[in-house]
């Protein structure tokens, strides 16, 4: 049943996080953020939020649109600057780091891949690494290399430009520029939002495989509580700002916040629809 696989997948996932650092990759401490709203009125965004993310862990945040998510994801690379609180990036105070130079060394995946119109898929790819100042002669290797990992050939995509791409591929073209440089870190907003079913389910395993075989340490954004579940380790949920509940789905199904409880209810929701209307050897 698909309960069931769901239960295995969460199994395989408890497996990986004993064997995560102790020591956080990333950590939130009492951070907050807010934006002008009309008048002299102050609209909170990030509220008072604390986070640890360990080495190797792939992180979910989810929450409703306006929940803080996205805004807490852009303040780790100083995208946007907070207003109060702490946040670490490998032991680092990002207000002491370079902001350019600390955006350069994490890898950020946006939705729909945001890839440069006028650029082919392999200037695109190695753009970063152009701008560290990496030999060209480097770069096409890499570019190759990325192109392979991500599974696209290097013959067939490397000189096409993002408009001769489907969605999926696109969006595994930023999935390799944001790799390109070697980093340690991967954020990703809303990566595969934009993408057909298919496609989605597709593009995020092989990007949890990428995870495994790199000893990345991601931070994904969703909307999907189910897509949060299959793939990450452990999940985060945010509510108007406010950091509510984080853990494994096991912990967060023990969980007595009304709202983390209507979150976990969707997949299960679906997962009993579909047992129900799938013929029962489609269904396992």
């Amino acid at each position: 049943m698909l309960t069931q696989s769901f239960t295995f997948r969460w199994k395989v996932r408890s497996c990986v996080r004993g064997v995560l650092s102790t020591l956080p990759m990333i950590a939130y401490s009492h951070v907050g953020k807010s934006f002008a709203g009309r008048g002299t009125e102050r609209v909170t965004a990030v509220d008072d939020v604390s986070l640890e993310i360990a080495e190797g862990e792939f992180l979910a945040i989810v929450g409703a649109s306006g929940s803080g998510k996205s805004t807490l994801l852009r303040l780790t690379n100083r995208l946007i600057e907070p207003d109060q609180g702490r946040i670490t990036v490998e032991s680092e105070d990002v207000q002491a780091a370079d902001p350019v130079g600390l955006r350069r060394r994490i890898g950020y995946v946006f939705q729909s891949g945001a890839l440069f119109p006028h650029m082919s898929v392999a200037d695109n790819i190695g753009i970063t690494p152009k701008l560290q100042g990496t030999p060209a002669d480097k770069i096409a290797t890499r570019v190759d290399e990325l192109l392979e990992l991500v599974q696209l050939r290097t013959a067939d995509y490397r000189d096409r430009f993002p408009h001769e791409l489907s969605g999926g591929q696109r969006q595994r073209v930023g999935v390799a520029r944001a790799l390109a440089a070697r980093p340690r870190i991967v954020l990703m907003d809303e990566p595969f939002g934009a993408l057909d079913p298919l496609t989605r389910d597709a593009l995020g395993d092989d990007y949890r495989a990428l995870h495994r075989k790199l000893n990345l340490t991601t931070v994904m954004i969703t909307h999907d509580m189910t897509e949060a579940l299959v793939l990450a380790d452990r999940v985060a949920v945010m509510r108007a700002g406010k950091l509510l509940a984080q853990g494994t789905p096991a912990e967060l199904s023990k969980n007595q916040d009304g709202y983390v409880a209507e979150l976990l209810r969707t997949p299960r929701r679906q997962a009993e629809r579909l047992n129900a209307l799938l013929p029962g050897d489609g269904a396992t």
